[in-house]
């Protein structure tokens, strides 16, 4: 008996007799193939049923089901496939070539596609980069991608990133049966949450930079460098590219996809939909913050370069006098009293200190030096 038997319904338990299946696939991937099958789960009613499957076995399981009347879909995780792992998945399940093409390629905009009765939503996965400091961070945001194939009585996704792991998902809806009932769809809503709530969390830990960028924009006798606001506006502009689409498809699974998705389903993506703008709203405050900011810092520079050019005019005006008399005595003329006479030396030395130093005492007043 297989494990976790005990655990299923007794209206289930026949449908779980059959011998246990294996992988069709490698646990590590060949030389030159793409990442192997994470995970493929049987769901019937609610409940996983035990057991290992490979695609076409899961597909035939959820047919065999099907026909006892029971509401049963298939799930099936790939990290990173090539075009023939990939291939192999759609010739079981009837997947389009172009959402196929975009699945193995990846570096999708985050985006909504109908092919018939499957859809295909492409979400951009981010993680913050733990970092000391914002001025020395080199990368704040890393991002990824799923892609989740749905239709009648299966999900595929399809990820791509080392971050954007769903085991903690699915052990969620592994957890929740009255959930996965909610059928294929759920599952979808599910990794669409869980993807919205890293957004959330990610734009309030960048926050946390800003601020201290901006502290130091705005703190007196505190130098500032450009290079670490701009780094920010990068990743705040990489973020935004992750989340601002999704509106769109949300609003898409709203408005034309009714006839797919559940009345019960499209209450839950609402509430992931109502996430999503918040964030939107707030990563867009960022940006403005930021251009903000950078206005300030370019401002702040401008204000030091006409101070050290008005400190560098008043020292030119200053040394420009001595230069002008010893320009002029340089002359070698010879019928110049000054050169013959005792005092001649020491009247102009002091000359020249007078005028430096009055020069001197009229450009500190006015704030020159």
């Amino acid at each position: 008996m297989f494990e976790g038997f005990d655990a299923l319904p007794e209206a289930l338990r026949p449908i779980a007799k059959p011998q246990p299946r294996v992988y069709q696939h490698h646990v590590h991937p060949e030389p030159g193939r793409g990442a192997p099958l994470v995970d493929c789960g049987v769901y019937v009613d609610g409940h996983r049923l035990p057991g290992r499957y490979g695609y076409a076995d899961a597909l035939d399981k959820v047919r065999e089901v099907e026909l006892v009347d029971h509401e049963a879909f298939v799930w099936i995780g790939l990290h990173e496939p090539d075009v023939e792992h990939m291939q192999e998945v759609a010739d079981v399940f009837g997947l389009h070539p172009l959402a196929v093409e975009d699945a193995v390629h990846a570096h999708q905009r985050p985006k909504l596609e109908r092919y018939d009765e499957t859809l295909f939503l492409v979400l951009k996965t981010v993680n913050y980069v733990e970092h000391e400091s914002v001025v020395l961070a080199r990368q704040i945001v890393e991002t990824g991608e799923i892609m989740i194939f749905v239709g009648k009585g299966f999900v595929v996704t399809v990820r791509h990133g080392e971050h954007s792991g769903l085991a903690d998902v699915r052990k969620r809806m592994d957890a929740d049966p009255e959930h996965l009932r909610l059928g294929p769809y759920a599952v979808m809503h599910a990794i669409a949450d869980y993807v919205v709530d890293h957004y959330l969390g990610v734009t309030r830990l960048m926050e946390v930079d800003i601020d201290a960028i901006e502290e130091v924009a705005f703190s007196p006798g505190r130098t500032l460098d450009v290079e670490p606001i701009y780094l920010l506006k990068r990743e705040v502009v990489e973020l935004r590219r992750c989340v601002s689409p999704l509106s769109t498809a949300f609003s898409r699974m709203q408005n034309e996809n009714k006839d797919l998705i559940s009345k019960e389903v499209r209450r839950y993506l609402r509430d992931v939909a109502d996430h999503q703008t918040e964030a939107a709203d707030q990563i867009s405050a960022y940006d403005d913050m930021l251009n903000s900011l950078v206005q300030a810092a370019l401002a702040r520079v401008g204000m030091q370069q006409n101070s050290d050019m008005r400190k560098i005019s008043a020292i030119a005006g200053i040394l420009a006098v001595p230069t002008m008399v010893a320009g002029i005595y340089g002359m070698n003329f010879a019928d110049m009293p000054e050169l013959h006479a005792e005092w001649g030396y020491p009247a102009v030395l002091s000359g020249m200190f007078l005028v430096c130093f009055l020069l001197y005492r009229a450009f500190r007043k006015r704030g020159w030096l």
